[in-house]
């Protein structure tokens, strides 16, 4: 079983058509917490540390091969307490295969994202990616101005046409890709015309998460009555 820890309960149907698509028989269970991002972009990601913890430890003990974290702004956060916590199963964030596929398609990189909170995790990725790879970056951001506003309000349409129009902005003088840091912002991928690479996280995510947890069993560990709501799917 894959689990996975969202922020938003948008994503569940996404990651299961996904699943449906490329990876038919993966059990998926959804753990869904809206609150963390909102207490993360308040007070900074490492603020809820323990709660994310928290997911991971339920996670794994009720069966987890693997946790993948869909939250690009808390991404770093949960492999940092994996490790420090010594998770015995994969934890993978959802934007580490997007990043190192930018990485490869040249040395410019634009991220763009809804969230201020999340540009700054999204482009020190992309830094390691290129650190790991040893390859040279240099790594622009953009803020889609007004996106999240319509994502909030349920808006998901205007959403994905204002990221989708901010990334028809880039041009292949600018850049050599465009990373699109959110996983909501994944249909805007099909929408742009720009000639530049645009890059989303779900897919190559998934596919990543789908093949650590085929490869590892999870340890038992113990769970704590306030975790988030959790959906198999």
């Amino acid at each position: 079983m894959l689990a996975l820890l969202h922020t938003s309960p948008v994503h569940v149907p996404v990651f299961d058509a996904l699943r449906d698509r490329d990876h038919p028989g993966l059990e998926l269970r959804h753990f869904v917490d809206e609150d963390l991002l909102a207490r993360a972009r308040d007070r900074g990601p490492d603020a809820v540390a323990a709660e994310v913890g928290a997911v991971l430890a339920r996670a794994v003990a009720e069966g987890a091969r693997a946790v993948l974290c869909t939250c690009s702004t808390l991404g770093a956060v949960a492999e940092a307490v994996a490790e420090s916590a010594g998770v015995r199963v994969p934890v993978l964030r959802v934007d580490r295969p997007m990043a190192a596929a930018a990485v490869a398609a040249g040395p410019r990189v634009v991220v763009l994202a809804a969230l201020e909170s999340t540009l700054g995790p999204t482009a020190e990725l992309v830094a390691e990616e290129a650190a790991r790879a040893g390859r040279p970056v240099r790594v622009r951001t953009l803020l889609v101005d007004d996106a999240w506003d319509r994502f909030e309000a349920g808006d998901t349409e205007g959403y994905v046409r204002l990221v989708a129009a901010t990334a028809d902005t880039v041009t292949g003088a600018d850049a050599d890709a465009v990373v699109l840091a959110q996983a909501s912002m994944a249909p805007a991928q099909h929408l742009a015309t720009t000639p530049v690479p645009v890059l989303s996280s779900p897919a190559p995510g998934l596919a990543a998460a789908a093949e650590a947890a085929g490869r590892h069993r999870p340890r038992a560990a113990g769970t704590r009555p306030d975790a988030p709501r959790a959906t198999t799917g």
